[in-house]
């Protein structure tokens, strides 16, 4: 039995849920101090990762199809070649397709419910930030096949994800707290994004069309990495124009470094894909490297700047608006 929850959780990859989880916990922070309902808060959190391991399992679902549909498709090469988490388990035969539908299904179930508790509770702006949610989960793997990945993660981790649990919390709207989901928002796509340029020769061959994949090589897509981190630091400074936030918002500038040290990570894979980073102090937590790890490195060290970036988003909102 241990085992079987053990491989569900492996194949619904729990290991992304601290993007889930940051991004609540800044909203969190934010809507407690504005006299929110905390119990109702963490009740919304457990709905959103229902929601974020339903989309996970059905775009591994939703590839495998598009996958052995391929003419040329080779269960043995891909398997071999492919540094990918997605889809191996199905590929490999250690989960059966049915199986991973039932489980988002279950997913789904649990998330609704949830959600129509969420509705009964604080009304019926609960719903509206629902139908977004479940659309995205939905439409999520085509979207991804149509250079509207990006576009997908950052309306579920910004304005739906924060103006649904200010909603839930307060049972009010702001336009602050859409502006305030910003910052977390771009560094979430980025961790995206840092996953699409090394899938880079991969998606071009199943024939996802990504903005990462839309330069003539992995190198020349770092660009775009480059513009979203310089426009999530530089985007605080306006969070104190317009006095949503007081100077405290600074502190996340502590994890400048962090930034600059993925980007350099990102640069040297683009030039060697085995290349495996120098392991530093602060890179924790590192976990499974799932025998990946050039892979698995850099999507931790992506997921580990936006743990970082989010706690001391969350102490700078405390200090200013709780002391």
């Amino acid at each position: 039995m241990l085992n079987k929850i053990t491989s569900i959780f492996e194949c619904s990859r729990v290991f992304s849920l601290p993007m889930t989880f940051m991004s609540w916990f800044v909203i969190f922070i934010y809507s407690a101090l504005q006299g929110g309902n905390i119990l109702l808060g963490i009740i919304a959190l457990i709905g959103l990762c229902f929601a974020h391991l339903a989309a996970n399992v059905l775009d591994d679902y939703f590839d495998y199809k598009s996958l052995i549909k391929q003419v040329n498709f080779d269960k043995k090469e891909y398997l071999r070649n492919s540094q990918k988490t997605k889809c191996r388990y199905i590929i490999s035969g250690k989960v059966k397709a049915y199986e991973i539908l039932i489980i988002a299904f279950v997913y789904l179930i649990l998330g609704g419910l949830i959600a129509g508790f969420l509705f009964l509770k604080c009304g019926i702006g609960v719903i509206y930030y629902t139908l977004i949610g479940l659309l995205i989960v939905l439409l999520y793997s085509f979207m991804s096949k149509a250079r509207l990945s990006e576009l997908a993660i950052g309306i579920c981790y910004g304005p739906a994800l924060f103006g649904g649990v200010y909603y839930v919390m307060t049972r009010t709207y702001s336009w602050d707290v859409f502006l305030l989901s910003i910052p977390t928002m771009i560094i979430t796509i980025v961790l995206l994004y840092i996953h699409t340029i090394m899938d880079y020769y991969f998606d071009i061959n199943e024939g996802h069309r990504t903005i990462a994949n839309s330069f003539s090589t992995p190198k020349k897509s770092l660009i775009v990495l480059k513009i979203l981190l310089f426009a999530a630091y530089l985007y605080l400074i306006l969070l104190c124009i317009l006095d949503i936030l007081d100077w405290q918002v600074f502190f996340v500038y502590l994890t400048i470094p962090l930034a600059i040290d993925l980007y350099k990570s990102m640069k040297e894979f683009s030039t060697d894909p085995e290349s495996i980073p120098e392991k530093k102090w602060f890179h924790f937590p590192m976990e499974n490297m799932m025998n990946a790890p050039s892979f698995m490195m850099r999507i931790y060290q992506s997921r580990n700047l936006l743990i970082y970036f989010a706690l001391f988003l969350c102490a700078a909102i405390f200090l200013g608006l709780g002391l």
